[in-house]
């Protein structure tokens, strides 16, 4: 935007120049409109063409101080131009550009709002598990921190509606917003909601009670950072043995074991069976931990009897790969 307002101040400062010099010959020379021009243009230009009269001594001092002039906005253009390619300006609009077409194919992909701490959080987690994403954030430099990493990132403000859909937001399965406060968090969501009626949103809050003004506005779920590092702070100062176990079952050495959802979906051969005859543990080696229906209602560490139904939930603690292993038993069935 600044090398947009450089280029605006070049064009007013040449077309200012050019009224001056064409005003000023005519009163001064008492030359015609398209003489005066003429005589603007390359006296400015420099070209050294021939006068349309001999100029008399004010006529002479008024060229000087027009090619001076002219001179002067050369070099400013000239700065300008050197400015744009050598300073990164001209790298930035084509990678700018690339990312918007690349972006522009996107679909069900997630909308993270912000690269503050939280945003490049979110995003080194959709980056662990390989879901597409696009970071929308107002920062040039964060943005060209996230590009360099090999993230997808665009330049823009995502309270407008412009900019969330100029990175898809009626194609995206969801948003996350985790800008710098939470007045800029509840408009994201309220103009998101309206773009999308059936978007999921995720959101951070910031103050006490703005969970409650954004569940209003439109959120699924609101997030404290705050609260949830307190509670993790009290809990390793309590209960700091059932922390430690919970590290040591989600983070052994190198290998992650996270919790993880799957979504069993119409058609699938898991829908009918009860727990054993799926085997589930047997074939991907998760550890089913509760199972939520459709209607909301969740079956913590449910029996070997209970009875999978399509879209239901399970919530499975595991490594990606057998989880990967059981999204194929809910795509397509049992082996």
């Amino acid at each position: 935007m600044e090398s947009y307002k450089k280029v605006y101040t070049v064009v007013v400062l040449l077309i200012l120049l050019l009224s001056v010099g064409t005003i000023g010959y005519m009163a001064i020379e008492e030359l015609s409109f398209m003489d005066s021009l003429y005589m603007t243009v390359i006296t400015i230009s420099t070209v050294g063409f021939g006068e349309v009269q001999a100029l008399s001594g004010p006529g002479r001092l008024f060229t000087i101080g027009l090619i001076f002039s002219g001179l002067f906005i050369a070099a400013f253009a000239v700065t300008l131009v050197n400015s744009f390619v050598l300073e990164g300006e001209f790298k930035f609009l084509m990678r700018r550009r690339l990312m918007e077409n690349k972006v522009a194919k996107l679909t069900d992909h997630y909308i993270i709002c912000g690269a503050g701490q939280t945003g490049l959080h979110v995003v080194n987690q959709f980056k662990k598990r390989g879901v597409s994403y696009v970071v929308l954030e107002s920062d040039k430099d964060k943005v060209e921190h996230i590009i360099d990493a090999g993230g997808s990132a665009i330049v823009g403000d995502a309270t407008t509606e412009e900019d969330l859909i100029k990175v898809g937001i009626e194609r995206a399965k969801g948003i996350v917003c985790c800008l710098a406060n939470d007045a800029d968090n509840v408009f994201t969501v309220l103009t998101a909601r309206g773009l999308k009626p059936d978007l999921l949103i995720v959101s951070r809050a910031i103050e006490d009670k703005a969970d409650l003004k954004l569940l209003k506005a439109g959120a699924n779920k609101v997030v404290s950072p705050n609260e949830i590092g307190g509670s993790r702070m009290a809990a390793l100062m309590l209960r700091p043995a059932v922390v430690s176990f919970l590290d040591v079952i989600t983070r052994a050495g190198e290998v992650v074991i996270d919790l993880e959802e799957i979504i069993i979906n119409p058609g699938s051969k898991l829908a009918g069976k009860t727990l054993a005859d799926a085997r589930i543990p047997e074939q991907t080696g998760l550890v089913v931990m509760a199972i939520k229906r459709i209607t909301g209602k969740t079956e913590i560490n449910p029996g070997s009897s209970f009875v999978l139904a399509e879209l239901d939930s399970l919530i499975v603690l595991g490594k990606a790969e057998q989880v990967e292993k059981l999204q194929s038993l809910a795509d397509k069935g049992l082996s």
